[in-house]
């Protein structure tokens, strides 16, 4: 068995995810661009939350949306105070044992999530303290939302930086289930049992169905390939050694 991936139909797959998240990284350095823009003309929050509602509302409510929840989210000092503001709306969403399910997209309203206060520290969690120290984008999980959708997503985050200074997040949740959607067909297509997994070997979709998604795949040597642009890789899931 070969060390490494090679096969044409794998690559294909890889570059369909490349192409996938450079989409999105796309569409949020447009955000980025026109959030600094509106901050520079009317730098209150209600025009704020005006502003990225227009941006993120149409592609949260498109039939199927790859995007669960999109916005942004304020540095504490933006606004002149330490409360939270999250310009954050969610798209329909499926039902759940917590929120049940909508219909329409709706504003992320932090007071009726009670379990929040850990965001009470957010510039500590991963989608806002590395690209505050990176001045990157990055892409967080995948991992179970509990906050929002109640489901497996991914987020990606670009700062917001303005003379210097970090002054928020803009970002998006992408759903697991409709990753599978889009990038199951080009790996399915290898004929290969493949696993598409970030950094820490933790899956985000597979075509083994042995390998769940969420499952850590420590890959061993050097079958792997990687996502241009990304921190994912596929890789067979053969060649990998499965911990809880």
């Amino acid at each position: 068995m070969p060390e490494t991936i090679a096969l044409d139909t794998v690559r294909v797959a890889a570059e369909h995810v490349g192409t996938l998240f450079a989409e999105v990284h796309e569409t949020l350095t447009g955000w980025r661009r026109r959030v600094l823009l509106g901050l520079a003309e009317d730098p209150s929050s209600a025009a704020l939350d005006d502003l990225v509602s227009a941006l993120v509302l149409p592609p949260l409510a498109e039939p199927e949306a790859l995007l669960v929840g999109a916005g942004f989210v304020a540095a504490p000092e933006l606004l002149g105070g330490r409360d939270l503001h999250f310009a954050w709306w969610l798209g329909p969403l499926d039902a759940n044992p917590v929120f049940g399910a909508t219909s329409e997209p709706t504003r992320l309203d932090l007071a009726t999530r009670y379990y929040t206060d850990y965001l009470r520290d957010f510039r500590s969690l991963e989608w806002y303290s590395i690209p505050a120290s990176t001045h990157r984008a990055h892409i967080t999980g995948p991992y179970v939302d509990h906050l929002c959708a109640c489901d497996y997503i991914v987020t990606v985050t670009i700062p917001v930086e303005r003379d210097g200074a970090m002054i928020g997040v803009v970002g998006a949740d992408l759903y697991v289930k409709r990753l599978e959607r889009e990038l199951l067909p080009s790996m399915l297509e290898s004929g290969e049992p493949l696993a598409l997994v970030n950094e820490h070997g933790r899956v985000v979709v597979s075509t083994d169905p042995t390998v769940a998604g969420g499952s850590v795949l420590v890959v061993e040597g050097a079958a792997a390939l990687e996502c241009p642009g990304t921190p994912f890789r596929l890789v067979r899931t053969t060649t990998g050694r499965r911990e809880r």
